[in-house]
């Protein structure tokens, strides 16, 4: 098992973060995977907390559309990627997040933990290795949440998801450039390692996405 999650997050620039809202959330979602962008933000919307922190934090499209509980919202941006993070912040800027450059695989600790909630969207299959190499991501992100906080995310399933042309062209491509590392992953695989860190699992398969919660 390698902890480099460096291939799954430097795909993304300046050039490919212009283009993801289109690419992934506009096109993908609904194309490939099967699950429109406004199913994600709904499921975002039913667990994010007032403290929150994000792992893998993409173009910050969801915080950004998200509903938040009363009260002003406190945003922690985790990814590995430096110009994610930056692209994030500048679009969050009036939540005036705080970020934090991670490795989700490897142990870290953040200052402002606990936190109400955790989001990994689209991060698992971004991985390397199969879902039980990816524990380590999940057991690190439970560790930040206060007891009965909320981990959730979604994460595009494998092979074993019958994938449309559309979407089985993207897998062996991003597969084949380490940008997805999720051939083998399955809701069921995925549901037995977060049910190892959290209770109240749930797991909810829509299109080829699997839409995720548990609680601490």
């Amino acid at each position: 098992m390698t902890t480099d999650a460096r291939a799954g997050a430097a795909v993304y620039n300046r050039a490919t973060l212009l283009a993801y809202d289109f690419w992934v959330l506009g096109v993908s979602n609904r194309w490939a995977w099967n699950c429109p962008t406004a199913a994600l933000l709904a499921h975002f919307d039913r667990h994010v907390g007032r403290r929150h922190l994000d792992i893998g934090v993409g173009t910050g499209y969801l915080l950004d559309h998200c509903r938040f509980p009363a009260g002003s919202p406190e945003v922690v941006l985790a990814d590995l990627n430096p110009a994610s993070l930056a692209a994030a912040a500048w679009r969050l800027r009036r939540l005036r997040p705080v970020t934090h450059e991670v490795n989700v695989l490897e142990p870290f600790r953040l200052p402002g933990a606990p936190f109400d909630s955790v989001s990994m969207n689209y991060l698992l299959h971004c991985l390397p290795g199969t879902l039980a190499d990816k524990a380590p991501a999940i057991r690190h992100a439970a560790a930040h949440l206060r007891p009965d906080g909320t981990l959730f995310g979604a994460t595009i399933l494998g092979e074993a998801a019958r994938h449309n042309a559309f979407g089985s062209l993207l897998m062996r491509l991003y597969n084949a450039r380490g940008i997805f590392g999720n051939r083998e992953d399955t809701a069921e695989a995925l549901r037995e390692v977060l049910a190892r860190e959290l209770q109240s699992v749930e797991v909810r398969v829509l299109g080829k996405v699997a839409l995720f919660s548990g609680r601490r």
